[in-house]
């Protein structure tokens, strides 16, 4: 039976152990913290995932909140005018329901699931030297720890990492007591609302431990506006800066807002960081080798929504990688193309990301207006939040998302925009 370590605890490292764990491996993981530790901490992200990551967990028949979390149907893009009016307003339809599990949730639920099954659990903060000894006894080291000493054996990819510094401040909000959108009461959609040259919120319903809330998620271009968070300490400040922010620029999402309260003390967060993508293998000073994982080597913005997706899809792609490696040694040029067969499907989520961050092109900006007349429009890109792929077809390049308008104009008879 083949032994291997999987250093972090997030939805890649989970998933992955989880998986390993199905299929016969010895499989030891490694957190600093417990899962009551986790599961009454902080919250320690926003996260929508969408329908081949769900899939991905029910395959391991991992989908244990399933029937508690709302079910996302849709996606819908709000983009806010001068006088704090909307300029634009629609909603794209998902082929496939999307959900959202407070991290919190999850990863304390899983953990357990994880002892339960007889894994081996190590509850330490692991540094380097802890992996120098520990990689001589496991035929397999994975790093999924995305923050910390750790990361640093992984160097950044300047070829595909475009940024240095953080493109955004964050500040997520879980709160009680949202009211729907009146002109959408009938089903639940993550609200996506761009106010140009200050920057996004995102609005989606999750479960937390509480039960049903919503997660308010600014992102803000640093040294603007909203970029006021980072001295707040106070949980109740923190909603209260996000409350009036929303009253300034998004005052039809401040409108359902007004009775919200916070889930709970560790309902708020705040911070940035640089998108970074980095090469797959650190070396340890014995020379041992060791993988990483997720957010270790792929770290994009969460402007997209992608980050628990793409971990989810990691954690997948090296599962099959793995599984299909047998009794062979885990060796570098094994390594790089275990990365690699993940970076297949990960890079549209990195082009795509970092188009995002950057003020978009006229045609991008026509393609969302049009999504306003063409519902087509709007559905396609709403679901390429689940298959971002799929945006090399009619986002980035202007030639092909005029042909592509123009398709669909010509089909209903007028114009495109």
């Amino acid at each position: 039976m083949r032994k291997i370590l999987v250093v972090g605890a997030g939805q890649s490292g989970l998933q992955l152990a989880l998986g390993l764990q199905h299929h016969g491996y010895e499989v030891t993981l490694m957190s600093n913290r417990t899962a009551d530790e986790i599961r009454s901490g902080r919250v320690m992200s926003t996260q929508c995932m969408f329908h081949t990551a769900l899939q991905h967990e029910r395959d391991l028949q991992l989908n244990f909140w399933e029937s508690q979390a709302p079910r996302i149907k849709g996606l819908g893009i709000s983009v806010a005018a001068p006088d704090s009016s909307r300029a634009v307003d629609w909603v794209g339809m998902l082929d496939g329901y999307a959900q959202s599990v407070d991290q919190r949730v999850k990863m304390a639920g899983w953990m357990e699931t994880f002892a339960q099954r007889g894994g081996q659990l190590v509850i330490h903060g692991a540094a380097v030297s802890d992996l120098d000894f520990f990689a001589r006894t496991y035929d397999l080291v994975l790093v999924s720890a995305g923050k910390g000493e750790l990361v640093s054996m992984f160097e950044r990819d300047a070829e595909r990492s475009p940024y240095d510094t953080p493109q955004r401040a964050l500040a997520v909000a879980y709160v009680h007591g949202l009211g729907p959108r009146p002109e959408h009461p009938d089903f639940d959609a993550v609200r996506c609302n761009l106010v140009p040259g200050v920057g996004e919120m995102f609005i989606m319903p999750t479960v937390t431990n509480s039960g049903r809330a919503d997660i308010l998620f600014w992102e803000g271009v640093p040294g603007g506006p909203l970029d006021v968070f980072n001295g707040i300490k106070d949980p109740n400040e923190h909603l209260a800066t996000t409350l009036e922010l929303m009253e300034k620029y998004l005052p039809w999402e401040y409108a359902r807002a007004t009775r919200v309260e916070l889930t709970d003390a560790g309902g708020t967060l705040a911070g940035r960081y640089a998108p970074t993508v980095r090469k797959p293998i650190g070396t340890l000073p014995s020379g041992g080798l060791v993988l990483g994982v997720g957010d270790v080597v792929v770290a994009n913005d969460p402007l997209t929504g992608q980050g628990s997706n793409t971990a989810a899809k990691c954690a997948a792609s090296y599962l099959a990688s793995i599984l299909e490696h047998g009794d062979r040694p885990f060796d570098a040029a094994w390594m790089q193309s275990t990365f690699d067969r993940h970076w297949e499907s990960a890079q549209h989520v990195t082009k795509w990301t970092n188009a995002m961050l950057a003020p978009p092109p006229e045609h991008v900006l026509n393609l969302i207006g049009a999504a306003g007349q063409l519902q087509p429009a709007a559905n396609r890109f709403a679901n390429a939040f689940d298959d971002p792929a799929d945006l090399e077809n009619f986002f980035f390049d202007p030639a092909k998302s005029e042909a592509y308008l123009g398709e669909l104009a010509a089909a209903q008879g007028g114009p495109a925009a």
